[in-house]
């Protein structure tokens, strides 16, 4: 009891340094190694265990509800897990009671968290962790990748497919861009895959890699990238004939107006009026600078 109290004591309440804590030993040392480890090195979570967790969080989203929102599906994906690495049924009630509190965060990162919570979970099981660093862990990083995944995946990686396809339909490119579609869709799954073992073989190790990738600055890039392919879309569907001159005028100035938004933090719906309103009175300027120029 002496042992287990000092661990508490040098626990971290947050995810920064946890992976470093020693083992605890006793009798919650000898349960761990009585249960035996799965390929995770986590006792009771085999493969078979690790393939039924990772397959449910394709539903987390099946349960969706406005008070814990993914949490019903969260805990539906845990719960193969739990039962696994907690045989007796009061101390699996227990464990489940922390998932059915209030979660959200980007769908495509819900198997790197369900891989970490599975290690969290065998390691508080086992006397290392406290049961409050789970807590911190689902109470902010879950919120972080949601605006992460939020930016990169649904703001500049999907919008990067959809034009890309776009722009390679429009050209008559039909198979290509089936097999380009095929091809992310195959990504996808593969990299939920990956993140959910990263997870579950790392723990809170992978969260500091997952740091060091830099995601959200390679999402502001892919987003120039994809104004770039916007042009290109807007090239390709242009009825008649192609005015390079106004072409030209027209790009920079949504470039401006993209710089001001962003350097300046004006408002996007401000910005668009004043790009509407310029719009629609460039006929009567132009008039303007035309009669001017001819009486003068």
């Amino acid at each position: 009891m002496a042992a287990r109290r000092e661990e508490r004591r040098s626990a971290p309440s947050g995810i920064s340094g946890v992976s470093g804590m020693p083992r605890a030993s006793g009798a919650s040392g000898g349960r761990a190694a009585a249960r035996g480890g799965g390929p995770s090195g986590a006792p009771g979570l085999t493969a078979r265990v690790l393939a039924i967790c990772f397959l449910r969080t394709y539903l987390v989203g099946a349960a969706f509800n406005r008070r814990g929102m993914q949490n019903v599906g969260l805990t539906y994906a845990m719960e193969p897990g739990l039962a696994a690495i907690y045989p007796d049924p009061r101390e699996r009630h227990a464990a489940r009671k922390r998932y059915l509190s209030h979660y959200n965060t980007h769908m495509f990162w819900t198997p790197l968290l369900v891989g970490v919570f599975l290690k969290l979970e065998s390691k508080i099981a086992r006397g290392l962790f406290p049961r409050e660093v789970l807590e911190n862990l689902k109470n902010t990083t879950a919120y972080t990748l949601s605006a992460i995944g939020d930016s990169v995946f649904g703001g500049s990686l999907l919008v990067f497919w959809s034009l890309s396809t776009s722009s390679l339909l429009v050209a008559g490119y039909d198979r290509l861009a089936l097999g380009w579609a095929l091809g992310w869709f195959v990504s996808l799954h593969v990299f939920k895959a990956a993140t959910f073992l990263a997870g579950v073989r790392e723990g809170l190790k992978v969260l500091q890699r997952l740091k060091r990738w830099d995601l959200i600055n390679w999402g502001h890039r892919l987003k120039v990238f994809n104004g770039l392919l916007m042009t290109l879309v807007l090239y390709q569907v242009w009825p008649g004939q192609f005015a390079w001159l106004q072409w030209a005028v027209s790009v920079s100035v949504l470039a401006a107006a993209a710089v001001a938004v962003v350097r300046l933090h004006l408002s996007r719906e401000i910005m668009a009026l004043i790009i509407l309103g310029i719009y629609a009175a460039y006929p009567w300027l132009a008039h303007l600078v035309r009669t001017q120029l001819l009486n003068g």
